[in-house]
């Protein structure tokens, strides 16, 4: 069976909602991973910086929310689930082909890191939204856990891009 499924298609089937939420939780938990890579090999001049030690600390913080939100609505689902290994290695070849050390800094990481995940649950909401489809989770449910993911990481997105305008 082939967990390969496009945001970019409509979603029809509790089955496909479900393996794209599980990328969701695999995608937070890269996100979360880089930023604690990110706090703990901070520089000791950055490490007093109380902007980037906040930024980092919030994303891992917002990044487990999320998952936990994801998760219940897996649970709500008439789907099997798809096995984590097969989740985690669509996640790496799609949304994680960069490792934290690719990039000049952290902050740039972490732009990064939240515009990809904002990208995915903007896709997500789109796809749902085109669909017909009746979910075993309560559509309305669905769709503003969603939205309300999507803007928490917009807003991710404009913080890190405060700091790095101070930075500048």
């Amino acid at each position: 069976m082939s967990i390969t499924v496009s945001v970019s298609q409509r979603v029809g089937t509790d089955h496909q909602l479900a393996r794209l939420l599980q990328i969701g939780i695999v995608l937070e938990e890269v996100v979360e991973a880089r930023a604690h890579h990110h706090y703990q090999s901070l520089e000791p001049e950055s490490a007093s910086d109380p902007d980037i030690e906040d930024l980092l600390a919030d994303a891992a913080e917002e990044s487990a929310t999320h998952r936990e939100r994801l998760e219940a609505l897996i649970d709500d689902l008439d789907a099997e689930s798809i096995p984590f290994e097969d989740i985690e290695t669509l996640v790496e070849a799609q949304y994680a082909q960069t490792k934290p050390e690719d990039f000049d800094g952290v902050l740039y990481d972490q732009l990064c890191n939240e515009e990809t995940a904002y990208k995915f649950y903007d896709d997500l909401v789109a796809a749902i939204e085109a669909s017909d489809a009746r979910f075993s989770v309560d559509r309305e449910r669905l769709l503003e856990t969603l939205r309300s993911i999507r803007e928490e990481e917009a807003a991710g997105v404009e913080e890190v891009t405060k700091v790095m305008e101070t930075r500048e």
